[in-house]
C-alpha cells in the first residue's frame, strides 16, 4: 500500500510539473502573439499606448487559454508518459504488476483537480478580465459602446399590471438607447394576443419608451396612427446592456442567475446555457485527452515509431477539439439541443480514448 501511494505521488508530481510547464510556456507564447496582433490593430491609433496594448493582451489571455486547455492536457500527458517510458520507469513498474490504468490514475486525478479549480476559481477571475478586455476594445478599437444582436434582432419582454409587451427591433443604437424599426406585440395578463404597434423607432427616456409615428393595430376601435406614443417600462439601459453580455464575461457562479434573468425579459439564453453546460462537461473532455495521450505514448519504446505515434495523438486530439467546436457552435445557434451540443463530444471522446487504450494496451 505504501509503495502504491509512493508511485502514485511520484507520477502525479511528474505529470503536474509538465502540465504547469506546458501551461506557462503556451501562455507566454499566446501572450506574445496577442500583443503583436493588438499592436497591428492599434498601429494607426494615436491614443493607444504600449501600456494599453499590454493590458489588453493580459486581459484577453484567460479567454484564449480556455480554448487551448485540451491541448495543454494532451501535450503534457504525451510528454510525461513518453519521458517515463523512455527512462524505463514505467516498464519497471509494469514488470512489478502495475497496470496502465494505475499509471493513468494520478494524471486523471491532477486533471480533475485542475478542472475543478479552473471552473470554480479561474473562470470567475477570467470572466472579469475578459469583460475588461472587451471594454478596452470597445473604447479604443470600436469607437464607443454598442450592443450585439443575433440574426433574429433584439427581443425584449416587459410585464405591467394588466398588459404584457414583447418588443422586437432589427437595430439598436446608443446615447440615447434607440430601437429601430420596432414592433410591440401586446398581450393581456393571461397572454392572450390583443394587437401590435409598429413604429420606425422607439427611444428610451428614463423608464418610458417614446414611439414616433406609431401605427396601431390593436382592435377595430384603436387602429390608426399617432405622432408620439409613450409606453411605460420597468426596463433600464443597464438591464438591457447586461442582458447582452457575452457568455465568456460571466462567471460560472453567476451564469444560472443570468440565464433566469434572460428568460424573464424574453431573450433566448441558449449561448449562456451552452457556456454553463460546457464548463460542467470540461472535466470529461480533459480526461479524454489524458486517455488519448496515454494510448499514443505509453509503449513507444516497444512499438517504435515515436514521431508517428506523437503525430497520431496530436491529430486525434485536434480532431476531437475541432468537432467539439463545430457541435457547440450548432448548439449556440440552437440547431442542436444545448445539452446534446455540450456533452455529446466529451462523452464520446472519453469512451473512444478508453477503447483506444484498451485496444493498444490489452487492459
Amino acid at each position: 500500500m505504501i509503495k502504491g501511494w509512493t508511485l502514485t505521488g511520484y507520477l502525479a508530481k511528474q505529470y503536474a510539473f509538465w502540465f504547469l510547464a506546458f501551461f506557462v510556456g503556451l501562455t507566454g507564447i499566446i501572450y506574445l502573439f496577442e500583443v503583436a496582433e493588438l499592436m497591428r490593430r492599434t498601429a494607426e491609433l494615436a491614443d493607444t499606448t504600449l501600456g494599453v496594448v499590454l493590458r489588453m493582451g493580459f486581459y484577453k489571455l484567460p479567454d484564449t487559454i480556455a480554448k487551448i486547455l485540451p491541448f495543454v492536457v494532451l501535450f503534457s500527458g504525451m510528454f510525461t508518459f513518453w519521458k517515463l517510458t523512455r527512462s524505463q520507469e514505467l516498464i519497471i513498474a509494469r514488470s512489478a504488476g502495475v497496470s496502465a490504468w494505475q499509471f493513468l490514475a494520478p494524471a486523471l486525478l491532477v486533471t480533475l483537480l485542475f478542472s475543478l479549480i479552473n471552473v470554480t476559481l479561474i473562470n470567475p477571475i477570467g470572466s472579469m478580465m475578459t469583460a475588461k478586455y472587451q471594454a478596452l476594445e470597445t473604447l479604443y478599437l470600436k469607437g464607443g459602446p454598442s450592443l450585439e444582436l443575433t440574426g433574429a434582432g433584439l427581443w425584449l419582454r416587459q410585464k405591467e399590471s394588466d398588459r404584457h409587451y414583447l418588443l422586437h427591433a432589427d437595430q439598436v443604437s446608443m446615447n440615447p438607447l434607440t430601437l429601430q424599426p420596432v414592433i410591440v406585440f401586446i398581450y393581456d395578463k393571461n397572454d392572450v394576443y390583443l394587437g401590435r404597434i409598429d413604429a420606425p423607432k422607439a427611444v428610451l427616456h428614463g423608464q418610458t419608451w417614446i414611439l414616433s409615428n406609431a401605427w396601431f393595430n390593436w382592435d377595430d376601435e384603436t387602429t390608426g396612427y399617432e405622432d408620439e406614443y409613450r409606453l411605460e417600462t420597468t426596463l433600464t439601459l443597464e438591464k438591457i446592456q447586461e442582458s447582452m453580455a457575452p457568455p465568456n464575461t460571466i462567471s460560472f457562479w453567476h451564469l444560472p442567475r443570468f440565464i433566469r434573468a434572460l428568460r424573464s425579459i424574453g431573450l433566448p439564453p441558449a449561448r449562456h446555457e451552452l457556456k454553463l453546460q460546457t464548463l460542467l462537461a470540461e472535466p470529461i473532455l480533459l480526461c479524454a485527452m489524458v486517455f488519448f495521450a496515454a494510448a499514443f505514448s505509453l509503449r513507444l519504446n516497444r512499438r517504435g515509431g515515436i514521431l508517428n505515434a506523437m503525430m497520431a495523438g496530436m491529430f486525434v486530439g485536434s480532431a476531437v477539439y475541432s468537432i467539439n467546436n463545430v457541435v457547440t457552435t450548432l448548439g449556440a445557434n440552437q440547431t442542436l439541443p444545448v445539452l446534446l451540443a455540450a456533452w455529446i463530444i466529451p462523452v464520446l471522446a472519453l469512451i473512444g480514448g478508453q477503447a483506444t487504450l484498451l485496444y493498444l494496451e490489452d487492459g
